[in-house]
């Protein structure tokens, strides 16, 4: 915006200077070329009054000498003819050749008609100033006296003042420049704390810290008001989300202990209920466990919310933990968890958010795929991001199904039977999201689901703590 508003103000600054440069350039010229006209006007005039005696007494010795010493003073020719167009006399030898514009200027001088002043002579115009004026004897035409003059002098004054013309249109834009950049410095200023402050403001909400105010005093009386309607406007988002926030983690701790104790005394009755509600039992016994694991995973969704400052961090430890975490598991329910790829990678991101991650989706494969299968994790790296693979052998999702898989509380219709939350993949989507990553689903040749992490990788040279700064 600063180079939009330095184009419109330098605009403005070179119309202003250009109108009233060119017209003062253009009247300095209009002025200068009358006052040459009627110079050399009379000039012509003398000497067609000079030339009445020699063309009467066809004595044309002293005119020829007068006629060149003037040439050579001013050097500007002068010829002298009769009215049938015969040379009487001239200032040079050959004498200067006549364009189609002179003789018609020769022919309105033989019909006794004022010689006619001439279009703006541009500094790029070369043309010589022909004038000619008849010679009266007795209010008889009898010749014409004819001068060419040229323009040199009369173009060069010219070229000066369109030259101090262009330089004061220069000098007006540089003073333009340096006039108007503290001007929309302190215009902008407002606008820029305002770009600035969005991506503050949206951390700080994330994080659930206070945003730091953009206003700051300055700038215009517009943009200071917009600046403090931001800043009331974030404080108001902030403590709105906060409140969600705090309502979701606090709801789910809080249902944690009477669950707790519902599960416990549940328990208590298993061996005192008739035979006849030993199913009712065993399903309400199901339900509270349902219910526990959605509480869980309520919690584990609001923790997946708060960003935490980013931190490098290797991906080898990590997925080595979870895997060693989730294999007993996937031994027990005949799985080979296979680790493959690109080693030695590290990323940029919250700690524990490759473990949160790794953990949601590690736990839908395990639960999804079938005995005898295997559930592969594979590091990879792009150009930016360093990417963790995840692949089953289970019953993959339906290409309509992929792009709803991410959704909070959604599972497929077709595994309704099946434990679960339908929290796992949100929070795994919502992690990568806070880190700068993001998530994919894809359905792999072969059958099963390929989940991708993508996290924000770090050049592996690079020492962690230069990384980490550089972050903060």
């Amino acid at each position: 915006m600063r180079a939009r508003l330095l184009v419109i103000v330098l605009f403005l600054v070179g119309l202003l200077a250009a109108g009233l440069g060119v017209p003062l350039a253009l009247a300095d010229a209009s002025s200068r070329q009358l006052r040459f006209f009627t110079e050399q006007l009379t000039d012509t005039i003398f000497y067609a009054s000079l030339a009445e005696r020699p063309i009467t007494d066809a004595d044309t010795t002293g005119l020829q000498a007068e006629l060149a010493r003037y040439d050579s003073v001013y050097r500007v020719a002068v010829l002298v003819l009769d009215r049938d167009g015969q040379q009487v006399a001239s200032s040079r030898n050959p004498p200067p050749e006549l364009d189609a514009a002179a003789l018609e200027r020769v022919q309105r001088a033989l019909a006794n008609r004022p010689s006619e002043g001439y279009p703006l002579f541009l500094p790029w115009d070369d043309r010589p100033l022909v004038l000619a004026e008849p010679v009266l004897v007795d209010t008889e035409i009898r010749g014409v006296t004819i001068t060419v003059s040229p323009t040199d002098a009369l173009r060069a004054a010219e070229l000066g003042v369109w030259s101090i013309v262009a330089a004061a249109v220069l000098l007006a834009l540089v003073l333009g420049v340096l006039v108007a950049l503290p001007i929309v410095r302190w215009i902008l200023r407002p606008v820029r704390r305002l770009d600035e402050g969005t991506g503050r403001v949206a951390a700080a909400v994330l994080a659930g810290a206070e945003p730091e105010p953009v206003a700051d005093g300055s700038g215009p009386p517009e943009l200071r008001r917009l600046s403090v309607s931001f800043d009331r406007m974030a404080a108001t988002v902030t403590q709105a989300y906060g409140a969600q926030r705090a309502f979701v983690a606090d709801a789910s701790h809080q249902l944690r202990n009477p669950l707790t104790a519902l599960r416990l005394r549940l328990s208590n009755l298993d061996g005192h209920v008739d035979e006849a509600a030993a199913e009712d039992h065993a399903a309400a016994l199901e339900e509270a466990e349902r219910l526990s694991t959605l509480l869980d995973g309520l919690l584990a969704l609001a923790r997946a919310e708060r960003t935490a400052p980013p931190v490098v961090g290797d991906v080898d430890p990590a997925v080595t933990d979870r895997l060693d975490a989730w294999r007993p598991l996937a031994e027990h329910m005949d799985l080979n968890l296979v680790h493959g790829g690109v080693r030695g990678l590290r990323v940029l991101a919250p700690a524990g958010a490759i473990e949160t991650v790794l953990d949601a989706v590690l736990d839908n494969a395990i639960k999804f795929s079938p005995p005898g299968g295997s559930i592969t994790v594979r590091t990879g790296i792009t150009p930016t991001h360093v990417e963790l693979a995840v692949r089953d052998t289970g019953p993959g999702m339906s290409p309509e199904e992929l792009e709803r898989a991410t959704g909070r509380f959604w599972r497929s219709p077709a595994q309704s039977n099946v434990e679960g939350s339908g929290l796992g993949l949100a929070i795994a989507a919502r992690t990568l999201e806070v880190a700068g990553g993001e998530l994919e689903l894809e359905l792999p040749a072969g059958g099963g689901l390929r989940v991708v992490a993508r996290l924000p990788r770090l050049d592996p040279e690079e020492p962690a703590e230069d990384a980490a700064e550089a972050v903060r």
